[in-house]
């Protein structure tokens, strides 16, 4: 099994190369923050008073258990993309008397495969980003000037170790549907899907939307003097929510899909129609799509809407200046949050898409022509992205609500709506491109040929 999971990597790097940058991102960002932790033990206690601000300490442990959990929901969305692309040939494994540990095998060979190809470039990029965030932070006075990233393989170690931990886990979660089915079954099993949400995944979701609903209450409640801690609540409670969105996500993309529906088959009857039934009937593709998008709007937005809540709180209490690096962190935050959930956007819907190749030589069989394929698609972006910037927004405006009534006293936040609205048109650049050039590779070559699994 570890000669064939290398041996797919070779003959198809493209299919892995979304997994890849998600592991790349999530190596990168744990030596990052652990570089900065090692830094600020390194040196002396008599110099860790000398600088303003919350210190390196809280910027390594606060600021980057977000970006931690971020890339680490990115690497998590883009292996459970990566191994439904490959059901079918699974499914083939399993037809030929591949055995379900076998199976998992495969998978997690494949992870680890990965995982090490990134590590070094992922290490040294994260050491790279840490001096250069320690050199910003000594120029605005938030370190100590004599502090240095020091010369140590542990935070590189830690990030391996928790790469190669969440990747097999999601890898494990992912590969499980089609290595519990009966051979024949998984065969079939990779062109369907099942048209309800299970009882235990729409109950964990529930309990994840809970969990978050009580991170916001605990930003809303905290006083005003503890302004970043209520930020650090609220910034958490988006993420949790957003992983809430994950779990019940086929159910919401559903309901979402339906209202959709019939302004969209009123506006284009042939390809709207179209769109609206695959998008109904295939609802956890449709979620897996949107989530993603939901993930780039809510973090955005919440850290946006967030910054110019404390910029004005700050500036109503006369301390501009004492916010000015607060402000600034944010502002680091904020670009290392949305470059995540660019980079999980993309290798979402190039996955979702690249797989239902099948389907639209299917459609091509049965007389549609590649211009009715592509307003489908454009149809279904058009879905997409409205669908997640909802579910992005409606998280967006609990977290910022909650930090608001948490440093002003009121839960109406201060919004920059230029700054929103340029979130929502940089949502749509990535959706609705990556779905339509990567459908128009799809549709490309013989639909026979495509049908019968001859070319991917």
């Amino acid at each position: 099994m570890a000669a064939l999971a290398l041996g797919q990597l070779r003959r198809r790097p493209a299919a892995f190369a979304g997994p890849a940058a998600a592991l790349f991102l999530a190596v990168a960002t744990v030596t990052l923050f652990g570089s900065l932790l090692a830094a600020h033990l390194a040196a002396p206690a008599s110099a860790r008073g000398e600088a303003d601000g919350p210190g390196l300490a809280v910027i390594a442990g606060a600021f980057g258990e977000i970006a931690v959990l971020t890339a680490f929901f990115v690497v998590v969305n883009a292996l459970g993309s990566a191994v439904r692309r490959q059901h079918h040939e699974l499914a083939l494994l399993r037809t030929i008397a591949a055995t379900p540990r076998q199976t998992r095998r495969l998978v997690r060979g494949q992870v680890v495969a990965t995982t090490l190809l990134v590590a070094v470039p992922g290490w040294a990029a994260g050491v790279a980003a840490a001096r250069r965030l320690l050199t910003e932070l000594r120029r605005l006075g938030m370190a100590p000037p004599d502090v240095r990233v020091p010369v140590t393989p542990l935070p590189m170690l830690a990030a391996l170790a928790a790469a190669l931990a969440v990747g097999l886990a999601a890898a494990a979660v992912a590969a499980r549907r089609i290595s519990r089915v009966a051979p024949a079954a998984a065969l079939t099993a990779s062109t369907t899907e099942h048209a309800r949400t299970g009882a235990p995944r729409l109950l964990a979701g529930l309990g994840v939307l809970a969990g978050g609903a009580l991170l916001l209450r605990l930003a809303a409640t905290r006083p005003e003097e503890q302004a970043d801690k209520a930020g650090q609540a609220a910034l958490l409670a988006s993420l949790v929510l957003l992983a809430g969105v994950a779990l019940v996500g086929p159910f919401a993309a559903r309901l979402l899909a339906a209202a959709l529906g019939a302004p969209l088959r009123a506006l284009a009857p042939g390809a709207g129609w179209l769109a609206d039934a695959h998008l109904r009937g295939y609802a956890r593709r449709l979620s897996s799509a949107v989530v993603p998008v939901a993930l780039l709007v809510g973090l955005s937005g919440t850290m946006l809407v967030m910054t110019r809540t404390a910029e004005h709180s700050a500036s109503a209490a006369a301390a501009g200046a004492a916010s000015a690096t607060d402000v600034w962190l944010r502002q680091a935050e904020l670009a290392m949050l949305a470059c995540f959930a660019a980079v999980s956007t993309v290798n979402t819907l190039v996955a979702v898409t690249a797989e239902r190749r099948r389907a639209f030589a299917l459609l091509r069989l049965v007389g549609a022509t590649r211009p009715q394929l592509m307003r489908m698609l454009a149809a279904e972006a058009a879905v997409t992205t409205a669908v997640g910037v909802l579910l992005g927004a409606a998280v967006a405006g609990a977290a910022s609500s909650a930090f608001s009534a948490s440093v002003t006293g009121s839960p109406v936040p201060s919004v920059p709506v230029a700054a929103c609205a340029f979130t929502v048109a940089g949502a749509a650049l990535l959706t609705v491109p990556a779905i339509l050039l990567t459908g128009l590779r799809a549709i490309r070559g013989p639909a026979a040929e495509l049908v019968g699994g001859g070319r991917d």
